[in-house]
């Protein structure tokens, strides 16, 4: 009895982290996002993966908060995929989930796969503004 409660609560808590993750990247709002100048994240997930649901609750701190001590993060435009979502994935040249992208107007300016630091995550952030 106590195996099944066990896999009980966990299916429930991979399904809540599942249930968190939406796909919000659009190309059209990539590219208005870019010509406006902002700062653009691009974070890529999968069903079930505990590490992108880590660093996606780092970048939605972020950007809820809008700021770090003195540095805003203000100007950056959020984005989020389902890498099993071929066309977006290729289109940024994206092979695991958990990667997230800094862009700084057409430029990637950073890439990393699998962080989950927020102290590192944040960094990234204030190295882009």
């Amino acid at each position: 009895m106590k195996k099944i409660l066990t896999f009980c609560f966990l299916l429930f808590a991979f399904n809540v982290n599942a249930m968190e993750k939406e796909t919000t990247f659009k190309k059209e709002l990539f590219d208005k996002a870019q010509s406006e100048g902002k700062v653009v994240i691009i974070s890529s997930w999968i069903k079930y993966c505990p590490s992108c649901a880590g660093q996606m609750k780092i970048l939605q701190k972020a950007k809820r908060e809008g700021k770090l001590s003195d540095i805003k993060f203000d100007n950056i435009e959020y984005f989020s995929f389902d890498v099993t979502n071929r066309e977006i994935a290729d289109f940024f040249n994206i092979q695991y989930q958990t990667t997230l992208l800094i862009f700084k107007g057409d430029n990637e300016v950073y890439r990393s796969i699998g962080e989950t630091t927020e102290e590192l995550i944040y960094e990234a952030l204030k190295a882009s503004i």
